[in-house]
């Protein structure tokens, strides 16, 4: 079900987490082996067999590592995020990585914004890891994203799963987190050790979901507190939305009711839509 009594609370209320300060933290953590370990996961979601001609869409960007990892998999890959600080981050990192590098496009873009996305080509393979949720509208974001999917492509996205009554909880923490230093401060104090030994020992004993992309535990601590616009959705709902325009389901995993990102991997139809 689409929380469009929660959506209509944050559009009014017009504050927003600075990601950009978040990405800029993780790119200086950003190593040879974090980015293979990127490369690695896109590998396993996607199953990709060949990769020759293959165009790739990084919507939101984020700090770079799987913009970075996607075109050292194929040979074209166009980022394009809402922040120019972390459309700069992502343009740093593979600038760092492949210098000149005409086959890497990297620009700023809303995905909620129709002129924008019809400028775009379409493209192989539409990838967005937890950053549609954090656009207000996301079911709107996820719509406009079908005129980037090439007939028969793929499109693999990451969204928060709707825990219900928790979830309204957590929108209330975030709207603290973001209101000042000192409410920043007390959420983080309250929160993060909880979250921080939950994630090291998920770390040290299992193949964690942060583990496997390659990223940060302290940063997604703090990304979680802070994320903000906060949209969430029941994985039947996605496969709802998705089968109700010819998608078909690829691949799905849940992280079982609890916090976090369902990642689904659909195929687009190969008839026009």
């Amino acid at each position: 079900m689409r929380t469009e009594a929660s959506r209509t609370e944050q559009q009014r209320a017009g504050a927003r987490f600075d990601f950009a300060h978040s990405c800029a933290r993780y790119l200086e953590l950003v190593d040879d082996e974090r980015i293979a370990v990127a490369e690695q996961s896109l590998w396993e979601m996607l199953e990709w067999e060949a990769l020759d001609g293959l165009r790739i869409m990084d919507t939101g960007s984020e700090s770079g590592p799987f913009s970075l990892a996607a075109r050292n998999l194929a040979p074209a890959v166009h980022s394009f995020g809402y922040d120019p600080e972390s459309v700069g981050c992502t343009q740093a990192l593979c600038g760092c990585y492949r210098t000149g590098d005409e086959g890497c496009i990297i620009e700023g873009g809303d995905v909620l914004d129709e002129d924008c996305l019809d400028k775009l080509a379409i493209f192989d393979v539409v990838y967005s890891w937890g950053m549609l949720h954090h656009t207000v509208d996301m079911w709107r974001a996820l719509a406009n994203m079908f005129s980037l999917v090439n007939e028969g492509g793929q499109l693999f996205v990451a969204l928060y799963n709707d825990q219900r009554w928790l979830s309204k909880c957590w929108i209330r923490v975030k709207l603290t987190y973001i209101k000042g230093e000192l409410e920043r401060s007390a959420i983080i104090a309250v929160h993060a050790p909880y979250f921080l030994a939950r994630h090291t020992v998920k770390w040290v004993v299992s193949s964690s979901s942060q583990k496997k992309r390659g990223m940060d535990p302290r940063r997604d601590i703090l990304d979680w507190l802070g994320g903000y616009p906060f949209v969430v959705a029941r994985p039947e709902a996605v496969l709802a939305f998705y089968l109700q325009h010819c998608y078909t389901l690829n691949r799905m995993t849940t992280v079982d009711g609890h916090h976090g990102c369902n990642e689904f991997v659909f195929r687009a139809p190969s008839v026009d839509r």
